[in-house]
């Protein structure tokens, strides 16, 4: 029996304020598949994933994620939609004010948690997924960025979302550290999470292997084997 895609695009146009980014893009990603977007600076990366996380608006098309249809999606459905996505950020959007845990109970209570040894309970279990138990009373500018990430990412999945949607979650990260997370990202996929992310790094896409689609001339595509190893290159940014 076929699955249904929990991402679902069909003949979308995606634009960036007035400008045309994306044009009649098809996307199907299947529950538990993990997918790259590579391409250029300006290429669509971001604002697809913006798209998906109703950021953007969707004027054409069929656009479904996580159930939830974005061409009709309502105001008051966007917090719901939001519980089934986590969203990693490359500029981590960590409150600086806070202490590492007040962040993570700030979004618990923000999606409806309400029990306080529930929200506790929940926040050292995603901190230790990440191995960052030790640093809940930290404040988030006291981390280094490979740490803030960790805390990025145990934001991303406290509540347990089917879909996890990353933005260059390494592109400001060393080799190593980048390793690192993306062993935490591997591990959630292992566990069934759906995981889209752009990136602009070969090296990882090349060790973490998964279904890389090109963001090039408008279009959304599959690159091929040789094309991405013969012409990468051309096709990213590497300072990004």
């Amino acid at each position: 029996m076929q699955k249904t895609p929990i991402i679902h695009l069909n003949d979308v146009d995606i634009y960036q304020q007035d400008n045309l980014v994306l044009s009649s893009v098809h996307l199907d990603v299947y529950p538990g598949e993990w997918v790259y977007l590579i391409g250029k600076v300006g290429s669509g990366k971001s604002s697809l994933i913006k798209v998906l996380n109703a950021e953007l608006k969707l004027f054409s098309g069929e656009a479904t994620i996580a159930g939830y249809d974005l061409r009709k999606l309502k105001n008051r459905e966007l917090p719901y939609l939001r519980r089934k996505l986590g969203i990693v950020f490359q500029d981590f959007r960590l409150l600086p004010d806070r202490s590492v845990k007040e962040n993570l109970v700030f979004v618990l209570k923000a999606t409806g948690w309400k029990q306080e040894k529930a929200i506790n309970d929940r926040v050292v279990e995603v901190m230790q997924k990440v191995g960052m138990l030790y640093s809940l009373n930290r404040m988030t500018h006291e981390l280094s960025g490979g740490e803030q990430q960790r805390v990025v990412i145990a934001r991303a999945i406290l509540n347990d979302p089917d879909i996890i949607l990353a933005d260059e979650p390494t592109g400001n990260l060393d080799p190593e550290t980048s390793a690192e997370l993306m062993q935490i990202f591997s591990e959630l996929n292992r566990k069934g999470k759906t995981i889209l992310m752009a990136t602009h790094d070969y090296h990882l896409i090349e060790r973490f292997k998964a279904k890389t689609l090109l963001c090039a001339d408008l279009k959304l595509s599959n690159p091929g084997k040789e094309q991405l190893s013969l012409d990468f290159s051309e096709l990213i940014d590497q300072k990004k």
